[in-house]
């Protein structure tokens, strides 16, 4: 169980990690660039100094782009051993794992970590407001563990005490509510701002896509394997 385990996590992980890169150099990088621009004051969006949307952003950097390649690999090969850690646990009470299974892991992977949490606090750009980072990381990940024990409650849960249950903890950490700065103000467009959090989403939920249907495929594999 736990070589399969791990086989499986690192073929998805890895595969996942290459192709959220890419992901992120086409769509996200570039906003961040841009943002950038803005929070350095290089470009001004208001007032007389007003500037252009579409500046000249800079191109490949080997050690920038090599370095989010390895990271996004990594993170994603973490994300994989959680996610085929939790298939596992299925598996062995009935659950079938595959590849078409395991796109809906997937998407409650995304569900958990980016789309719940993103409801009250989403994505943000460099040189926004921001408030207390320690607050923030707390409320994410009781978001974020609230909601994953939702969905495992809707998918395996019988009782209708259960989906009352499943209920009251995907409200909860929106009606308690997240930390938000006192006074909205920053440098970068919310025009960006908004592009960047729907593009962050999106990236992400291709990921969890990949990352949920590879992980059903190796793991498939694996078992055939004997």
């Amino acid at each position: 169980m736990f070589s399969k385990i791990v086989t499986s996590a690192l073929l998805a992980g890895f595969c996942t990690g290459l192709i959220a890169a890419l992901l992120q150099f086409m769509f996200i990088q570039p906003v961040l660039l841009h943002a950038e621009l803005y929070e350095t004051g290089t470009l001004v969006h208001f007032g007389e100094g007003a500037t252009g949307a579409t500046p000249e952003l800079p191109g490949f950097d080997a050690m920038r782009d090599g370095l989010s390649l390895l990271f996004s690999a990594l993170i994603y090969v973490g994300y994989g051993l959680v996610l085929v850690a939790c298939m596992g646990l299925a598996a062995e009470r009935g659950a079938r794992i595959d590849a078409r299974t395991g796109l809906l892991w997937g998407v409650a992977g995304f569900v958990a970590l980016h789309f719940a949490p993103a409801v009250s606090l989403p994505p943000e750009v460099p040189g926004g407001a921001y408030t207390d980072i320690t607050a923030r990381q707390i409320w994410w990940w009781g978001t974020a563990i609230a909601t994953a024990l939702a969905l495992a409650l809707i998918a395996f849960g019988r009782a209708p005490v259960m989906i009352a249950a499943a209920i009251a903890l995907l409200l909860a950490p929106h009606v308690i509510g997240a930390p938000h700065p006192e006074n909205f103000a920053g440098p970068v467009p919310p025009e960006l701002a908004s592009l960047f959090a729907t593009r962050a989403l999106g990236v992400g939920f291709a990921a969890w896509a990949f990352l949920g249907t590879l992980a059903g495929y190796f793991w498939t594999r694996e078992t055939a394997k004997g």
